[in-house]
């Protein structure tokens, strides 16, 4: 992963903190901390993802869904415009923090407001990060629960942190871990790196699996499920055999 440099202009348009009511008296304020007033605690977060108009078939466009803001943001030229995919315009309070999962499109992460950080983990981490889906279960990765997650100290982070005009380059499958320092204004920005029939069509947020591995995925699941029919010693022989089938056929060299 790496930096660059992205023009984004922080005029009050976009460094203005997002206010809603949401159902009582008062603007919540995104940037305060502690808030108040409050729906659970002073100390709770919020984060704002924008979404298409229709979220159920419309993608994330920061031209389309912001056209006031989008003026003031200027990406260099990172990609085939027939690659773009979505430019989505996030928005956190101080402290907030996204699990560490993956993403299958490359992506840009440009920082506006405020400051971050961002905690990248290679793919090849996967075996040490207990996925669930496209996520890790280790939550805290300053103070991981060893005993948990033993695998887990054999991770290889790096590291940095995004300032206001910063640009992170997270290519497809990298694993990151985003903690919001302050107040904190972002623009994502996706785009295809495999040949557009590899990915699903109905995916409006661009993180599905790509279509070939969601059937690998599936074939997996049904050779598992014959396997369970064997006993127990004779599952663990043949499942080692189709481990080492797929070490051999599919991984790189180490």
């Amino acid at each position: 992963a790496g930096g660059g440099e992205a023009q984004a202009s922080t005029r009050s348009s976009m460094a203005d903190p997002i206010r809603g009511r949401g159902g009582r008296e008062g603007p919540v304020v995104a940037g305060q901390d502690p808030n108040e007033p409050f729906f659970i605690s002073p100390s709770e977060k919020y984060y704002l993802r924008a979404l298409g108009s229709d979220p159920r078939k419309d993608i994330a466009d920061l031209q389309a869904d912001f056209p006031l803001l989008a003026g003031d943001f200027q990406l260099p030229e990172l990609f085939d415009p027939a690659d773009y995919f979505s430019s989505v315009l996030r928005v956190g309070s101080p402290g907030l923090h996204l699990w560490t999962h993956y993403d299958t499109m490359d992506n840009a992460l440009v920082q506006i407001v405020g400051t971050k950080r961002v905690v990248l983990f290679p793919p090849s981490d996967a075996d040490f990060l207990y996925l669930k889906g496209d996520k890790s279960m280790v939550l805290d990765i300053d103070n991981p629960d060893l005993s948990l997650f033993p695998l887990f100290n054999h991770v290889h982070p790096f590291q940095c942190t995004l300032l206001p005009g910063d640009l992170l380059f997270i290519p497809a499958l990298w694993f990151h871990n985003v903690v919001a320092h302050d107040f904190s204004v972002a623009v994502n920005v996706f785009w295809r790196q495999l040949p557009k029939n590899m990915y699903e069509t109905n995916d409006t947020y661009g993180n599905k699996d790509p279509v070939p591995a969601t059937r690998a995925m599936m074939s997996l699941a049904t050779a598992l499920k014959a396997l369970s029919s064997l006993p127990a010693d004779h599952q663990d022989f043949f499942a080692r055999r189709m481990v080492n089938t797929i070490k051999s056929k599919a991984f790189l060299p180490e």
